[in-house]
């Protein structure tokens, strides 16, 4: 199996473990009798700034794994496997943690947000470059 295959295992199981977070701060709730009236409607954002924000996180999981994944699922079938490729994947991978561990542990402040900004523009970019290989086929 290549290193981009791994990543995106890695990748979808970092987002179960976003989402767990959730759950167990709802679970929480549940067993200290503090649940919200009307429970954790989906539509309606939460007061707390760490769960609001790790349920901003968790989406943001979501939505850049389909990407990366797209992008494996054409690097797979064309057969292109290299240090490079594997390099961005471990980049797509590390600056996904730690865009997710900045946003959901740290106050976002303005300075934050431009560090969890940086995070995700290593993301984005690995991604797009391994995106241009994958269009390529070198």
């Amino acid at each position: 199996m290549t290193t981009p295959l791994w990543v995106l295992l890695g990748f979808a199981m970092w987002t179960i473990v976003m989402v767990l977070q959730i759950g167990f701060h709802r679970w929480k709730s549940f067993f200290a009798g503090t649940v919200p009236k009307g429970g954790f409607p989906s539509d309606v954002p939460p007061e707390h700034g760490w769960y609001r924000r790790a349920m901003q996180a968790h989406r943001n999981c979501v939505e850049n794994l389909v990407v990366y994944g797209a992008i494996v699922v054409v690097l797979t079938v064309r057969g292109l496997d290299t240090p490079l490729l594997d390099n961005l994947a471990l980049a797509v991978i590390a600056g996904r943690i730690l865009q997710s561990l900045v946003h959901v542990f740290l106050e976002q402040t303005r300075q934050i947000v431009l560090v969890r900004f940086s995070f995700y523009f290593v993301q984005l970019a690995s991604m797009i470059w391994m995106g241009v290989i994958a269009f390529q086929g070198v």
